[in-house]
């Protein structure tokens, strides 16, 4: 599906492909180094790598690129190779949460357990939106609060939670947290016909190309909305449309229900984990690509505001994709170890 969304590019697709394919291939080595390491031993080293966390998103703010391109700083560039930090540290801060709300299992609904975990996920989600990340820090506000409900969170702290956001989200708006291309982004996913040239373009296009595909779909590199380049960003963000319109309502049935496949999956090794650690981990990055999942899907098809989130193993990036194979290749430590009796 890269192959096809870059085709048209110039230079071609070659150069998209080789770096997905050179993403894929650390992942892997990246998976069986971390099948080597029994994953309680991380734990002990949980402080050290929220240290860390922190201090690459500072960096980002303090040295990071990508604004004259994309708008924001989310990326670091070393030895001519750019990388987005927040992708890595949704990983270390998904092993952090884990051995914090382990350790405070029976005291989750006390106030101050829970002040402590939000506080300890605040930090770098606060950080992710200075950059600004306003996706990615709520993809973390999302696994964040997956992993204290399978903790046992009480329910009346989840319609508490309810009920300030939709009381947090005018008093943001009236105050000016929400900014300016934050409201935009609001209004053009309610009406995108308000901006159809500029703003609302992208998700327009999509959603064309989208109901364009129908059933059977157009064919592998037979797309209008995609050769012609309409559909923007189509090698990543917008990917999800690329396949519908070219693969139709039958490839994205058949997509959809492999990612619901892996999640139930993902949803039983958690259940069969040996410790409480090894459960929250596996939850915390379940929670993380469900997000990405349905983060994506609903942005291209107009249900949610664009928010820039790339489609797990099938979105172009180099970062993305290696963050991806690491977690799976940390949840199938945690079941294949669950068995495991130490002594």
């Amino acid at each position: 599906m890269i192959g096809s969304a870059t085709h048209t590019y110039i230079g071609g697709s070659e150069g998209f492909i080789r770096t997905q394919v050179i993403s894929i291939i650390m992942g892997l080595i990246a998976m069986v180094v971390i099948l080597m390491i029994d994953y309680n031993s991380v734990a002990r080293f949980w402080i050290p790598i929220y240290v860390v966390c922190n201090g690459l998103l500072v960096a980002v703010l303090l040295f990071g690129t990508g604004k004259e391109t994309w708008g924001a700083n989310r990326w670091i560039r070393i030895a001519g190779r750019q990388f987005q930090p927040a992708d890595f540290v949704k990983i270390g801060i998904i092993i952090c949460l884990a051995k914090l709300i382990s350790d405070n299992k029976e005291t989750i609904n006390e106030p101050a357990t829970l002040l402590k975990i939000l506080a300890f996920a605040g930090l770098p989600m606060v950080l992710i939106y200075k950059q600004p990340d306003l996706g990615t820090a709520m993809a973390f506000a999302f696994f964040t609060f997956g992993m204290i409900f399978i903790a046992g969170l009480n329910f009346k702290y989840i319609f508490l939670s309810a009920i300030t956001g939709l009381i947090s989200l005018p008093l943001m708006w009236v105050t000016g947290l929400l900014k300016d291309y934050h409201k935009k982004r609001i209004m053009i996913f309610l009406n995108p016909e308000l901006d159809p040239s500029d703003s609302g373009y992208q998700i327009l296009q999509s959603k064309l190309a989208v109901g364009s595909g129908m059933i059977f779909g157009k064919g592998l590199f037979k797309g209008s909305q995609t050769q012609y380049g309409f559909l923007p960003e189509k090698h990543n963000d917008f990917i999800f449309s690329v396949i519908a319109e070219e693969l139709g309502f039958v490839g994205v049935t058949i997509l959809i229900a492999l990612y619901a496949i892996m999640l139930k999956r993902l949803i039983n090794i958690a259940r069969d984990a040996k410790d409480d650690f090894g459960a929250y981990l596996v939850i915390g990055n379940t929670f993380m690509l469900a997000f990405h999942i349905f983060a994506n899907i609903a942005m291209t098809i107009g249900l949610m505001p664009v928010t820039g989130k790339p489609l797990p193993f099938i979105s172009y990036g180099g970062t993305f994709m290696l963050t991806n194979m690491i977690a799976i290749g940390i949840i199938l430590n945690v079941n294949m170890r669950r068995d495991k009796i130490n002594f």
